[in-house]
Parts: structure tokens; C-alpha cells; sequence
């Protein structure tokens, strides 16, 4: 990609865009975060797909979920299996084409690949921020995402897009910057957490702070709290399926049990959260989880602005909302009282539900119901 950040990309034939690579903007004007707190300078991981047209008007703007990046799309070598988390959107021919798009996506402020969080440096101190780094909201994430698009020279987007964290994003994008964005796609997402869900969000904090690796933030990177980030993750990750879809897929099938060894994990709904505490442990951060977590539980709308239609007022974009029937994290009800809110204010808003066993993460799997639904959005 070049220095312009409309980027290149390399079409595989089969609707992917194909060697990709990251950058890294640095901004040296000090970030004023909105609970206190600043930084003088911060860094952030981004990349792109697709090219931006002469206009600067085909610009789509992708807001990660708490775990994504900014690694949506495409693969960083031919020897990589492992493409971008929602690779089955983005590429030529899918729903976000980047034969007509330029697709954006950063990592969020806060994160912990490759964008300024908890465990970059201080340049003050030469020592991490660890817990010292100031708390983040929506507000903070939407305000650093605004900062790359001017360094794009980007003054209008065609949509923000984003599930779950990531559609949170995007309704204060549209509540914001009203005059930049066209269109919004939040999906899986709400205006504010219920108590179940910061309930659970607390479990995961405790399970990584009561880790004496831990060590109150201020663990050594080679060794980390990986247990108590582990617990974490296991437990997030019952929250973002569904009943049906885990008895679907893993039922009570288990392998023989050992009685000398009773509570090492036999069914295989144990190992499948066993691999994925452990293949998240090596990927993230545990204070970033902190700090996204907190993030998530402090959105509120309603709370904020006093009601959602003060929320709303001033919005402009389009806006669609798409709940998920089986997603109980965030459930359907929770989408749709955003679009009513939005219609009271005579908004242009329109929700829709897709009928789906596998649960908050609906939005990331294979769903053709839901690339129709985003292609037609696009084209209204």
C-alpha cells in the first residue's frame, strides 16, 4: 500500500482480495480523551481494499468487534491460511466489492496490534502505559478512526459498518459526524449493555485481575496472566453462541473417560473452549481486554444524551439495523428499539432479522441473507 493509503490489492479468482499488508499512521497531536486523560502522540494500525475513486466518495469504513483488528481482509503471504476475520464480506464481488469500495478498517485506540494501548510505551517513561493509559469510550475509538480519514483526506463516507463493539461505533459515528456519513450498518449491536451482559464482562475482568501474574497491570509480556485471560475468553466465548448451535455442533459427544483423571476436559465442548482460551491468549492483551470491556460496558445512549431520540437528533445517514434471532448477548429487541428511536425522529432507518442458530456471532459466518441485505443497503 502506498503512503496515500488508497492501497492495492491482489485478486485471488475466487472473490478474494489477496496479499494484503498493514500501516501504521502516527498522529503527533495530542489526543484529549473524553473521561480525562491524554496523549501527546499515539499510532494506529490500519489497511485497506480496493482503491478510492477521484471523488473520495466510495469510502467504507469497517469498526471491529472487542477481539477484531484491523486485519479484515485477505491474507499477509501466500504460505498464510488464515485470512482477515470477515474476509467473506470484503473482496471483489462480495457485498462490501472493492471493485467499487474502498474498504477501511482500524485497529481500535486501546488495542494491542499495532495501535497506540496499555501495552505500547510511554515515550514519557520508556516504561508500558499498562494501566496507567487512560480509559477509553466509543467517543475515543470514533474520534482516532476520524483522525486516519483526514489523514486520508476523507471528508465522506458511503457507510460505517461494524457488529456488536463494532456497530456501537458506528451509531456514534452517525451521532458524531453526522455531515460525513451517508450510510450506517450496525449489526448485532445496541444502544446500551443489559446487566447480563456487563455481569458477564465483570466475571472475565475478575478472572484476568485475580491472576497473580497479572500483577495489577503491571505483568512482564513474556510472561502474562494467561490464565485468568484464558478463563476470560472461554466464558466470552459461551456468550457470543447459542444453545442450539453449541448442541448442534458439539452435543455431549466426548472421548473415553479416564477416572484417575476425571476433570481433565473429555467432552468435546471443554476442548473446543480449552483451544480457544488458549489460541486468544496468544493473539491479545489482557489490559486491552480490560479496557475494551469497560469501554462496551460505559456505552449508553440514553444515558448519555438522555434519551435515544436526543441521541439522534441530529443524525443524517441512513441506517440499518440487523438483529440475529438466536443472538441472546445482544438480543433482537435491543437492535430494533434503536431503529424505532430513529424512526420517532423521523430518521430514515429500516431493521431487519435473520433467522440464525449460531448465535451474537451470526454476523461474522457465512450468511447469504445477510450479503443481500448490506449489497441492497448499498445501493439505495
Amino acid at each position: 500500500m502506498n503512503d496515500s493509503g488508497t492501497g492495492t490489492f491482489q485478486a485471488n479468482g475466487d472473490g478474494d482480495v489477496g496479499i494484503v499488508s498493514y500501516k501504521d499512521y502516527f498522529c503527533p497531536t495530542p489526543l484529549e480523551f473524553e473521561l480525562g486523560g491524554r496523549l501527546d502522540s499515539f499510532n494506529v494500525r490500519y489497511e485497506t481494499y480496493g482503491r478510492l475513486n477521484s471523488e473520495k466518495s466510495n469510502a467504507i469504513l469497517v469498526c471491529h468487534a472487542l477481539t477484531g483488528d484491523h486485519h479484515c481482509a485477505g491474507v499477509y503471504s501466500i504460505m498464510d491460511k488464515k485470512s482477515g476475520w470477515w474476509n467473506n464480506i470484503i473482496g471483489p464481488k462480495k457485498p462490501l466489492d472493492t471493485e467499487k469500495y474502498f474498504v477501511i478498517c482500524s485497529n481500535c485506540i486501546g488495542g494491542c496490534r499495532g495501535t497506540t494501548g496499555p501495552a505500547s510505551i510511554n515515550p514519557a517513561t520508556g516504561e508500558r502505559y499498562n494501566l496507567t493509559f487512560p480509559a477509553i469510550t466509543m467517543r475515543d475509538m470514533v474520534a482516532v478512526q476520524r483522525r486516519l480519514l483526514a489523514h486520508l483526506e476523507i471528508e465522506k463516507l458511503h457507510m460505517v459498518i461494524g457488529g456488536s463493539m463494532g456497530g456501537m461505533q458506528a451509531l456514534q459515528w452517525a451521532i458524531d459526524y453526522p455531515e460525513m456519513v451517508e450510510r450506517v450498518c450496525a449489526l448485532a449491536t445496541t444502544s446500551r449493555q443489559n446487566a447480563q451482559a456487563i455481569a458477564f464482562n465483570e466475571v472475565g475482568r475478575s478472572a484476568i485481575m485475580q491472576d497473580p501474574v497479572w500483577n495489577n497491570g503491571n505483568y512482564e509480556l513474556a510472561r502474562i496472566p494467561s490464565v485468568g485471560l484464558g478463563i476470560a475468553r472461554m466464558m466470552a466465548h459461551i456468550t457470543y453462541l447459542s444453545d442450539k448451535g453449541l448442541e448442534g455442533k458439539f452435543g455431549r459427544e466426548h472421548s473415553a473417560i479416564d477416572g484417575t483423571k476425571i476433570f481433565k476436559p473429555s467432552f468435546d465442548i471443554e476442548s473446543y473452549l480449552h483451544h480457544q482460551g488458549q489460541s486468544f491468549v496468544n493473539r491479545f492483551d489482557a489490559n486491552t481486554y480490560l479496557y475494551f470491556t469497560r469501554a462496551l460496558d460505559l456505552f449508553d445512549l440514553r444515558g448519555k444524551y438522555g434519551s435515544l431520540e436526543n441521541a439522534f437528533k441530529d443524525v443524517s445517514a441512513r441506517v440499518l439495523c440487523v438483529g440475529f434471532t438466536s443472538d441472546w448477548l445482544f438480543p433482537p429487541e435491543q437492535n430494533r428499539e434503536i431503529v424505532r428511536a430513529l424512526l420517532r425522529c423521523k430518521k430514515t432507518a429500516s431493521y431487519a432479522e435473520i433467522k440464525s442458530d449460531l448465535g451474537h456471532d451470526s454476523f461474522l459466518i457465512h450468511s447469504p441473507k445477510l450479503y443481500t441485505l448490506i449489497e441492497n443497503f448499498l445501493d439505495v
